[in-house]
């Protein structure tokens, strides 16, 4: 045939084979996201093997070699070191009995025999803990090389949601790095937990993947919530709350059906690798939760205004070890000296509270135990030893997460409330403490994380007993629900640092929100003023809110969507009834107004749009509002229209952060 002769179309049976074999778009997105659970599934193997690894190592030949020095020759010089005697009491064969709790999971060791009697020590008593302090500090020392000629660890979270969208160039990291300095932290006694370094693996192998495969953005983004939703569903052995908290987080922007099936199947897929592998003994084992009746539901809200408290703390506390001129002072230090001092300070914390090493489930599951736990003024000296030691770890450099200490905390005190509702206080007929221990650590969660779903599926998966629904949706919902109002809706994160998001903040932080504010003035109507003529008269300035007003005093906001709602909504009424009541303005103001001050910065405008699907939002001259607070409703005694700025927008903040970067350039 000539080479310019026009080739001629399918035959029926040739298109029908081509239609047959070509995948739709839903199947191609299910078989990456299938390839990143697995992916994902084995990086957390790999994760817990190496923890393992690291931790049996370094408290066990290494602590009984440092043991051995300075004590007298035994009289057999062939006798192997044994094990401490079970009844020992020091701090350190506490530690050597409970360990640091990072391998939960793991099946228990068979009982060791009866040892002989240790030879005598020459050292006093305190200075035979020293390994406590040491191993730590070696620790520390060896991530704190690890980060300094490593290099980057990968992004984050936010990060990689960037990356995605394209907002930022894309380069995620393989997790290797990252699961190793988490491994040296875990296994040397830092006080943080496995799961953030297990997300933030499968968030990059997600964009990693996506980006290999040539895929657009928005199978991009579906694919870093598949891993996202794969390394907490590998990490906990909780694929439901791994799901949910792909979905529920702040970083998370996924929509569409393709994107849930996705994230289903990633997270069925790491599970099921970490199960073959690992076993599927889960990482806590809980008690069964006890009832003693239904109105003790008020007590549980307690709890949860107490976790709230603590949550915010957490938050805080995490927040001020990351802030950026103590990390620049840290940077000056030499390579490996700011972990290693901070390993040795947690090796000190140690000395008192054995249990703020590692992880800490085995603490958990003490708590959790019929034998009571620890006294009440011991658990609330251990609250403040545990915040100090997370605290000191994420600050110093050590990689983590901060799950596992929130769930730490939660079970601690929700231990000392029921202790002191019960038997070592008030005397009330309430359930036992381990009860409260469970919800309270769904509640701090729920408070820390910001997501009161992913807690509240984490702990129903760990227990399977429905009769702590209930409680668990009272108390989280209460915490997370205080911590947003005190807090703001900024979600400062509680996964670890993220360098490149945090700088990105800055950046907004440090440009006016009076930048961002439209050109045009913003539309005022009365509230008497009918829906229609007000829908007429936005549509015509091309706007998508105005400023509903009550004579001088501002009254809320109404977007185009509220007031085509409600016309559509007595339209559809007027064609049942037959009536025609003409709808006016107060009657589509948004029940919260959401607005800024004329000091707020760009990264406050954020706040407040990302949550809330409004695009425009106004700005007033006030003055007295909280510096860090968003406010939320109207304060006292109100808002006037003659202080009413303009309008702040998605574009605005756009186009604002053009100009800057102009101006740079």
């Amino acid at each position: 045939m000539p080479a310019s002769a026009p080739r001629p179309d399918p035959q029926p049976n040739e298109e029908s084979a081509a239609s047959a074999t070509r995948l739709p778009f839903q199947w191609s997105l299910l078989a990456w996201a299938g390839l990143v659970g697995a992916l994902t599934g084995l990086a957390v193997v790999l994760f817990h093997e190496l923890l393992g690894l690291i931790n049996n190592g370094l408290f066990g030949p290494l602590i009984e070699a440092l043991l051995s020095l300075g004590r007298s020759p035994v009289a057999d010089p062939g006798q192997d070191l044994v094990p401490l005697a079970a009844d020992s009491s020091t701090p350190l064969e506490a530690l050597l009995r409970i360990g640091l709790g990072g391998l939960g999971y793991l099946p228990t060791p068979p009982a060791a025999p009866e040892p002989p009697p240790l030879p005598a020590s020459q050292l006093p008593g305190w200075i035979s803990l020293w390994p406590v302090v040491l191993v730590p500090t070696l620790g520390g020392f060896a991530v704190g090389l690890l980060r300094r000629w490593g290099g980057d660890l990968g992004p984050g979270l936010p990060s990689l949601m960037a990356m995605a969208e394209g907002t930022e160039p894309p380069a995620p990291r393989l997790p290797l790095l990252r699961l190793l300095g988490a491994s040296l932290s875990l296994g040397s006694g830092a006080s943080l937990g496995p799961e953030g370094p297990s997300v933030e693996s499968g968030g990059n192998l997600g964009l990693w993947v996506a980006l290999r495969g040539g895929l657009p953005p928005q199978r991009q983004k579906a694919l870093v919530a598949a891993g996202v939703a794969a390394g907490l569903a590998a990490g906990f052995k909780a694929p439901i709350a791994g799901v949910f908290f792909a979905f529920e987080g702040s970083f998370s922007a996924i929509q569409g059906r393709p994107s849930l099936r996705a994230v289903l199947v990633a997270a069925v897929a790491s599970s099921l690798v970490t199960q073959l592998v690992l076993g599927d003994a889960p990482i806590l084992r809980l008690p069964a939760y006890e009832v003693r009746s239904p109105l003790e539901l008020p007590l549980y809200l307690g709890l949860g205004l107490l976790a709230s408290l603590m949550s915010w703390l957490l938050v805080r506390l995490l927040a001020l070890g990351r802030d950026a001129r103590l990390q620049r002072w840290l940077a000056q230090l030499p390579p490996g000296l700011p972990t290693a001092l901070g390993g040795a300070a947690v090796g000190v914390m140690a000395l008192g509270f054995p249990q703020v090493l590692g992880v800490g489930y085995d603490t958990v599951e003490a708590l959790l135990g019929s034998d009571g736990g620890i006294p009440l003024l011991s658990l609330l000296l251990l609250l403040g030893v545990k915040l100090l030691a997370t605290t000191v770890s994420n600050a110093t450099g050590f990689v983590g997460g901060g799950f596992a200490p929130a769930l730490v905390l939660g079970a601690v005190l929700g231990n000392g409330y029921g202790q002191l509702l019960g038997d070592a206080g008030l005397q009330l007929p309430v359930a036992e403490p381990p009860a409260y221990a469970m919800v309270g650590m769904a509640a701090v969660l729920a408070g820390s994380a910001r997501a009161p779903l992913t807690a509240l599926l984490l702990l129903f998966e760990l227990t399977h007993d429905i009769r702590i629904v209930l409680p668990l949706m009272a108390a989280a919902g209460l915490s997370a629900l205080l911590v947003e109002r005190w807090q703001g809706l900024s979600d400062p994160g509680l996964l670890g640092p993220d360098a490149a998001e945090e700088q990105r903040r800055r950046q907004l932080a440090a440009v006016s929100v009076l930048e961002a504010i439209e050109p045009e003035a913003p539309l005022v109507l009365p509230a008497e003023t009918p829906v229609v003529e007000a829908l007429a008269e936005l549509v015509a300035a091309h706007g998508h809110c105005l400023v509903v007003a009550e004579g001088p005093w501002v009254l809320g906001l109404a977007t185009l969507a509220d007031l085509q709602r409600l016309i559509r909504s007595r339209l559809d009424g007027t064609a049942s009834t037959g009536l025609a009541p003409a709808p006016l303005l107060r009657e589509c103001v948004r029940g919260d107004l959401l607005w800024l001050p004329e000091a707020a910065n760009l990264a406050q405008l954020e706040d407040q749009l990302s949550p809330s699907g409004c695009r425009q939002l106004p700005v007033f001259a006030v003055h007295d509002i909280r510096a860090g607070v968003l406010p939320h409703g109207l304060p006292n005694p109100g808002l006037a229209v003659g202080s009413l700025r303009g309008l702040a927008s998605r574009d605005g903040l756009a186009r604002a952060l053009a100009r800057t970067a102009l101006a740079g350039h």
